[in-house]
């Protein structure tokens, strides 16, 4: 058996000068939930506007985005930022947690989390606007721009939490995997996380650092030419958690959004 045989072959490497990774989601009315799955579809990332910022809205809106492909619903989780917050860098949402609660198991994370919708409660008064990017154009692009950083995201596996394993209810046992997966239906899987590292014992720890670095380095560059979009009260970024990364500026004031994560029956 060899390595990695994907069923669906990645698309051709970007030349030089290609069209850049950054995504700028269209808006769509949340009554015209037909488009706004057409532009989900096309591009990996779509706004819904019109909905009120309840906690019943987002689930509503999953519902409407999924349908009867929607499979499971993970906790709503709120994150309030203050005053001067910092940047959030491009990222994937992807953690795999389990908790229990009185004797029985639950999973409240999952590492494959294949939808991320993120809802506007408050937006800050100063900066804290959104970008995102497709990453199959990023990562097609490195085959001409960067080969080694290409063979190692598809090609090295690394434990993909391991950097947050003191972290209490995340699993003792490494989830083993690559940055660029692919599901047993050809759907191609691409992650960007702070929690990756090398394999325990792995020989080529030194190399799996250095190259964990330069990914980092590599996504971190892309953010400053990036096109902004910013999120009003109410809003819905619905974003396909395996093709698209997103981020936010710094800000000044509070800015608060709730995040609904899920799995779909396209899921690994």
């Amino acid at each position: 058996m060899t390595d990695r045989i994907p069923t669906r072959q990645p698309a051709p490497a970007q030349e030089p000068g290609s069209r850049s990774p950054g995504l700028l989601p269209s808006r769509v009315g949340i009554e015209h939930a037909d488009r706004a799955r057409e532009l989900l579809a096309e591009h990996g990332a779509v706004v819904l506007t019109g909905s009120r910022a309840t906690a019943d809205a987002l689930v509503m809106a999953a519902a409407l985005m999924l349908g009867g492909r929607l499979r499971e619903l993970f906790p709503h989780r709120l994150r309030t930022s203050g005053d001067s917050s910092g940047p959030v860098h491009l990222h994937a949402d992807s953690f795999d947690l389990q908790v229990d609660t009185g004797g029985v198991r639950h999973r409240r994370r999952d590492p494959d989390e294949d939808y991320v919708l993120v809802q506007c409660l408050r937006s800050a008064p100063a900066g804290g606007d959104s970008f995102a990017v497709d990453a199959y154009r990023f990562v097609d692009g490195l085959q001409a721009a960067d080969p080694s950083l290409w063979e190692f995201l598809t090609g090295a596996d690394v434990d993909l939490y391991g950097a947050w394993a003191g972290l209490r209810g995340l699993p003792s046992t490494p989830r083993v995997g690559r940055h660029v997966e692919y599901t047993r239906t050809g759907r191609r899987i691409v992650r960007r996380t702070d929690g990756a590292a090398p394999l325990h014992r792995d020989p080529d720890t030194d190399h799996v650092r250095a190259m964990l670095n330069r990914f980092e380095d590599a996504v971190h560059a892309l953010e400053s030419a990036l096109p902004r979009f910013r999120l009003d009260e109410g809003d819905i970024l619905v974003l396909d958690n395996y093709r698209c990364w997103h981020g936010r500026d710094a800000h000044e004031g509070d800015r608060s959004v709730r995040i609904l994560t899920l799995r779909s029956a396209d899921a690994r």
